[in-house]
């Protein structure tokens, strides 16, 4: 399919600080997909699960131009659950952007444009959706990826300990652990990861911390 010809459904396109991850304070433009195939706990975008406007390629490069940024992170919901979605993120690194993907890691990597930093979920059992995680795609990642854990007690903290070692995550790429919001207290998750001696990076949501709960930012 053509770029002019597919269209994809968006929630929102936004202008913000990068607020997870490596990039983390990276003026952003965020291109928020609709529609997601799993249902997290924890989720804080469930707005996204439905509705949406339909967008052509075009229409989404003339938006994200608009905000005169460098960085894009594609999201949602989950995005490539919509198949036009590898599209998007081919025309976004042909357009000049560093390209980055929010995925919960449940579906195929294999199409993503290998110039896109690919941001994977490994969802802990805390989520409700562990069963959905496709092991399969860490060895479609590279060094410029990451790895994320969102954990909601010393159990999820466990298992994400456990993925770590049986898989050697660090030396694939970067790996993050962050603590769900209003389940477990980020400074408890700093101290067992000090106590462990663990190759990951804590993560806080800087747009969380800046605005609170607000869509959109």
């Amino acid at each position: 399919m053509g770029e002019d010809a597919a269209r994809l459904r968006v929630t929102e396109i936004f202008h913000s600080l990068q607020g997870e991850g490596l990039a983390t304070g990276e003026r952003t433009a965020f291109v928020r997909l609709t529609g997601c195939p799993l249902r997290c706990r924890y989720c804080d975008s469930a707005y996204a699960f439905t509705g949406g406007t339909r967008l052509t390629i075009p229409a989404v490069l003339e938006r994200v131009a608009a905000h005169q940024v460098r960085h894009v992170c594609v999201t949602g919901g989950e995005p490539l659950a919509q198949p036009a979605c590898l599209d998007l993120l081919k025309a976004l690194c042909d357009a000049g952007h560093q390209v980055s993907l929010e995925t919960a890691g449940a579906l195929d990597l294999g199409g993503v444009d290998p110039r896109v930093v690919k941001v994977m979920d490994l969802k802990a059992p805390g989520s409700g959706e562990v069963h959905r995680n496709r092991f399969e795609n860490l060895a479609l990642l590279t060094p410029q990826d990451q790895i994320k854990f969102v954990l909601c007690d010393e159990g999820d903290y466990r298992w994400a300990v456990a993925q770590l070692r049986t898989h050697g995550l660090e030396r694939i790429c970067t790996v993050l652990f962050s603590a769900a919001a209003g389940e477990l207290a980020p400074n408890e998750l700093a101290e067992w990861i000090l106590r462990d001696r663990l190759p990951v990076r804590l993560q806080l949501q800087l747009h969380k911390i800046l605005w609170g709960e607000e869509p959109g930012r």
